[in-house]
């Protein structure tokens, strides 16, 4: 009789093991450890970038991608949730799909909180207006960012009408791009056209510093100044507020 009652436990204990911890599962499901909604320690979230950025096209398993269809309700719940008051953006990106991209850049500029991006290893292509669409942006100094025109691949009609189609949204990733930052259209052009900078490709490499001074990124940096600038952004405005509510 006692044997059976000890060898209960124990099984319990077993099949407790055998299951994936809520942790765990969120790492394998997501590739973070929290979701918006359930970050209780922090006032600021994180969120990553990384690999190639998926549209409605769904890439090869093997790819490393991010898909906007996870990116966008983790903003909305951003957006919602009363206890974040910061997101910081980490981006390392190949780039990927033009209208993934674009949306995922609007989405995160139309956000009510302060925002702060840090390029990591590289912004590139689509990943340029994610990376500028925050309030404040910075980068490592050996990230790179590569500035090049808008292409299509698969199938494409041979018709005025498809370049035409294709200028178009070049233009909304230029006019963005200098929108959110301080780098003028001619300069970005100039960058984006420009011949022997990279070696299949017409397009220019934009190293760390050069990106800064160029206009298109704030500050050169890393995690700790990222950190302290989105610390100091939810302060003013928390003392905006708070002086709004005086004055009212």
């Amino acid at each position: 009789m006692e044997y059976h009652m000890n060898e209960e436990p124990q099984k319990d204990k077993d099949e407790k093991d055998d299951k994936p911890s809520g942790l765990m599962e969120k790492i394998q499901q997501l590739g973070q450890t929290n979701v918006a909604q359930l970050s209780q320690d922090s006032k600021i979230h994180c969120l990553t970038i990384v690999g190639q950025i998926e549209g409605h096209m769904q890439l090869p398993p093997q790819n490393k991608t991010t898909k906007y269809e996870h990116v966008i309700p983790q903003l909305v719940a951003i957006e919602q949730n009363p206890k974040i008051e910061g997101l910081l953006v980490l981006l390392n990106t190949v780039g990927g799909d033009v209208e993934a991209g674009l949306a995922i850049s609007e989405m995160i500029a139309s956000l009510s909180k302060p925002t702060v991006s840090i390029v990591l290893g590289g912004g590139h292509s689509i990943g340029v207006p994610i990376a500028v669409s925050c309030d404040y942006s910075f980068i490592a100094e050996t990230a790179t960012m590569t500035i090049h025109p808008v292409r299509l691949t698969g199938l494409v009609i041979g018709v005025p009408q498809t370049f035409e189609y294709l200028d178009k949204m070049q233009d909304r990733v230029v006019n963005f791009v200098t929108k959110h930052s301080e780098m003028s259209e001619e300069k970005f052009k100039d960058l984006m056209f420009a011949k022997g900078n990279l070696t299949r490709d017409i397009g220019t490499n934009v190293v760390g510093a050069d990106a800064v001074k160029d206009g298109l990124i704030n500050e050169v940096g890393g995690i700790g100044k990222a950190m302290m600038k989105l610390n100091e952004m939810i302060e003013m405005k928390a003392e905006h507020k708070d002086q709004e509510g005086m004055i009212q």
